[in-house]
């Protein structure tokens, strides 16, 4: 029984900026409008509580080989 292992990489095909939203949603299996909707919703209240995370998502999260 030889499971794969998901890790969490920021995608590089599907990114719109640092992929970091494309690698979340294909970790979870969710839609990737999805996490970039969360996002976008994150930024309306004055850009912080969405920007913050994202930039240190992208720092954090390394890319797909």
């Amino acid at each position: 029984m030889s499971k794969k292992i998901k890790k969490l990489r920021r995608s590089i095909k599907d990114r719109k900026i640092a992929g970091v939203c494309a690698g979340i949603a294909d970790y979870f299996g969710v839609d990737v409008v999805v996490t970039r909707a969360i996002f976008i919703l994150l930024l309306i209240p004055g850009g912080f509580p969405g920007l913050f995370p994202y930039l240190l998502l992208w720092i954090v999260i390394p890319e797909k080989e």
